[in-house]
């Protein structure tokens, strides 16, 4: 009877795990996206190359965004992006930071999925917003889940102090504007460890 005691305690702990784990962003198949507008009609999806990101086991959710790593497909298009919009020498990241409760994504069994709605916080060049945000949970497997955004979060340029930034690069282009409006979309997936 002792000995049938011992794996089943070690099976529950080992089920347990997921919920009391760290979970880690896995930046390879993970990816945040924006659109911008130019002339009124022309409008391009970007993407950033490199996230970190954590989920401690108090529901506590940060990512960071290395601007460094916005790509266009337009190489000079980037370093302008970089140098002149971004300023990444004084403001190389960008921080998104929520507050979630795991237990619901934990339960789910694997291929399950759960809408979440939650305040979020963007900090960007030392401005930081709060917004709303419709998510996606799916749970994958046993170690892993995905978050997806169900709608784009809408960022104003003139939130975090880039209007004259923009309108800079707007000069540089040579185009008659650029909108001050940036829907962002994300796809984030966490393993736990």
């Amino acid at each position: 009877m002792h000995r049938s005691i011992r794996p089943l305690i070690a099976l529950l702990g080992a089920l347990a795990l997921p919920v009391q784990a760290s979970w880690y962003l896995d930046n390879e198949s993970s990816r945040i996206s924006f659109i911008s507008t130019k002339a009124g009609s022309i409008s391009e999806v970007h993407r950033f190359l490199t996230l970190h990101g954590k989920i401690d086991n108090g529901g506590k959710a940060h990512i960071s965004v290395e601007l460094e790593s916005v790509s266009t497909g337009v190489p000079l298009r980037d370093q302008r992006l970089r140098e002149q919009f971004f300023e990444i020498g004084k403001y190389p990241e960008a921080e998104v930071s929520a507050q979630l409760d795991l237990r619901p994504i934990t339960d789910l069994a694997p291929g399950a999925q759960l809408e979440l709605g939650l305040p979020l916080k963007v900090k960007l060049r030392d401005q930081e917003h709060e917004y709303r945000a419709e998510l996606l949970a799916t749970r994958l497997d046993d170690r892993r889940f995905q978050v997806v955004t169900l709608a784009p979060l809408v960022l104003q340029v003139e939130d975090f102090g880039l209007t004259a930034a923009l309108d800079g690069l707007r000069k540089l282009a040579g185009l008659p504007g650029i909108s001050l409006s940036v829907p962002v979309g994300a796809v984030l997936i966490f393993t736990a460890r």
